[in-house]
């Protein structure tokens, strides 16, 4: 069983920055691919980022060059540095834990964590 509890969202202005955070419980985080997902209002979730649990990182193309991720298996976190916000970007961030499947190179999730605002103004 994994937890996961999501922090750092917020208002912020095009073209700004915010970091996500996602603490887990458990003592097996290391044995989980991790992600970011977020859903828009009226459009369906989407993946956003994976970080397997050997590091490989897969970008959706729309962040590419503008969200970082990482992830620390000794504090059981994972953040999402994010930069040069668009207002498309506004969204609820999602924190997930779960297998990666490499035929899309998409998490699959097991766990979620409870969601938290992005929104970007203009």
């Amino acid at each position: 069983q994994v937890q996961l509890a999501e922090s750092g969202g917020g208002l912020v202005q095009a073209g700004g920055s915010l970091r996500l955070s996602c603490a887990a419980s458990g003592r097996t985080f290391s044995r989980y691919d991790m992600g970011w997902f977020r859903q828009a209002p009226g459009k369906e979730r989407e993946s956003v980022v994976t970080i397997s649990q050997i590091g490989g990182i897969y970008y959706v193309d729309s962040v590419k060059g503008r969200f970082t991720i990482s992830r620390d298996n000794a504090k059981n976190t994972v953040a999402l540095q994010m930069n040069g916000l668009k207002t498309e970007d506004t969204a609820v961030y999602y924190c997930a834990a779960g297998t990666l499947d490499y035929s899309d190179y998409v998490l699959r999730p097991d766990y979620w964590g409870q969601g938290t605002q992005v929104t970007v103004s203009s």
